[in-house]
C-alpha cells in the first residue's frame, strides 16, 4: 500500500471499514458464526471493533514514545491480544456488531482527523520488532487487516 497523506489514509480506513461491511452483510446472518480459518466472521469484527479503540489509546502511548500496550507480548500473529477482543465483544447479532464496528470506527477516524499531520506521521523512537512505530504505519497496518479479512469472508461468500 502506497504511503498516503492523513486525510487520504482516513478515506482508505472509511472504504475498507465500508467493504468489510458490505461483505458481513452478503454473507447472511446464517453464516455468521461459521467457521473461517479459524475465526468465525463474529471474531473479525469483534477483533476489529477492539483494534479500531486500541489503535487510539496505542497512538497516545506513542506519541508519549511508548511501546503500545498490544506490541508488548502480542503473541504469534498477535493471537493473545485478539483472543480478548473476540470475548470482549461477544454479541452474536451481526448487526449489533456492525453499528459497534462503525462507531468505533468513527472514534478513531474523529480521533485521526484531530492529530497534528506532523505527530501522525512522525517518528517518536518508538520500536517492535526492530520497526519503527508511527501512527501513520499502525493505521496502514489496520487497513491491510481489514482489506485481508474482507477478502476472507468475500470469499466464503463466493463459495456459498
Amino acid at each position: 500500500m502506497k504511503e498516503q497523506p492523513l486525510d487520504r489514509q482516513v478515506e482508505s480506513l472509511e472504504l475498507a471499514v465500508d467493504a468489510l461491511s458490505r461483505a458481513v452483510t452478503d454473507l447472511g446472518d446464517e453464516r455468521f458464526l461459521e467457521p473461517l480459518q479459524g475465526w468465525s466472521t463474529r471474531d473479525i469484527v469483534a477483533h476489529l471493533i477492539g483494534w479500531n479503540r486500541y489503535v487510539i489509546k496505542g497512538s497516545q502511548e506513542i506519541i508519549r514514545g511508548e511501546l503500545p500496550f498490544y506490541d508488548i507480548d502480542p503473541g504469534e500473529n498477535y493471537s493473545k491480544v485478539n483472543a480478548i477482543l473476540i470475548c470482549k465483544y461477544p454479541s452474536e447479532d451481526p448487526r449489533e456488531l456492525l453499528r459497534e464496528l462503525r462507531q468505533s470506527a468513527g472514534d478513531l477516524k474523529e480521533f485521526l482527523l484531530a492529530l497534528d499531520p506532523e505527530v501522525w506521521a512522525s517518528d517518536f523512537g518508538v520500536r517492535h520488532r526492530e520497526s519503527v512505530v508511527t501512527i501513520k504505519n499502525t493505521v496502514k497496518d489496520l487497513i491491510e487487516d481489514y482489506d485481508h479479512h474482507r477478502r476472507q469472508i468475500d470469499n466464503k461468500v463466493k463459495r456459498g
